[in-house]
C-alpha cells in the first residue's frame, strides 16, 4: 500500500501541521512516510502545501506526478491542484472556504465544512484537525487510533486542548462517512 496526499491552503491554516502529523503517525505505526513541504513567499497568509506519502514499503521519491488525494483548504489551492489528482482518486474540499465543485466524475469529492465545524467547537484553530480526521477516515492509510495518538503526542503539553482536538477529529471522521 502506498498513498499520496497533497495538503494545500494558506499559511496559518495548519497545512504543514497536518502533513507532519500524518508523517509522524505513519512512522509511529511502523510505516514509511515522506513529508515534502512547499512554502509561499509570505509566512502567514501566503500559500503553503506539502505532499505526504505513506507506504508499507520504502518510498523511492517524495515527488508525485499524480495524487491519490488532494486536501484543498482554500479556493486558490483547489484551483491550482485539483487537476493533479489521478482518476479514481479523491479530493477533500474545505467547503467553508471553497465554492467550486469537483467536475470530474472519476474523482470522488468530499465536502467538509472544516472552518464551520471548528467554529462550532469554539476555535477556528482546529479546522486542520477536522481535516485530519476526514483524511484518516477516507484514506485507510492510518487507523483512527493512530490519529488520536498523534494528536496526543503533538499536543501533549496542552492537555486542556486535547478534548477539543479529539472532538474536531471525530467530527472530521463523521463528515466523510
Amino acid at each position: 500500500m502506498e498513498k499520496s496526499v497533497l495538503i494545500a491552503g494558506f499559511g496559518g491554516q495548519g497545512v504543514m501541521s497536518i502533513g507532519k502529523m500524518l508523517g509522524y503517525a505513519a512512522s509511529d505505526a511502523g510505516k514509511y512516510a515522506s513529508f515534502y513541504p512547499s512554502y509561499g513567499a509570505e509566512q502567514r497568509g501566503g500559500t503553503a502545501n506539502c505532499t505526504v506519502i505513506i507506504s508499507d514499503e520504502e518510498i523511492g521519491s517524495p515527488a508525485v506526478s499524480k495524487l491519490d488525494m488532494l486536501i484543498a483548504m482554500n479556493q486558490p489551492s483547489f484551483d491550482k491542484f485539483a487537476k493533479k489528482v489521478k482518476k479514481g482518486g479523491s479530493i477533500i474540499v474545505n467547503s467553508s472556504l471553497v465554492t467550486s465543485k469537483v467536475e470530474d466524475s472519476d474523482i470522488a469529492a468530499f465536502y467538509v465544512p472544516a472552518n464551520d465545524i471548528a467554529n462550532d467547537l469554539g476555535s477556528p484553530k482546529v479546522a486542520n484537525i477536522v481535516i485530519l480526521g476526514a483524511y484518516i477516515g477516507l484514506s485507510g492509510a492510518l487507523s483512527e487510533e493512530d490519529g488520536k495518538a498523534i494528536i496526543k503526542k503533538m499536543l501533549g503539553s496542552k492537555a486542556d486542548l486535547l478534548d477539543m482536538n479529539y472532538q474536531a477529529f471525530d467530527k472530521g471522521l463523521q463528515a466523510v462517512k
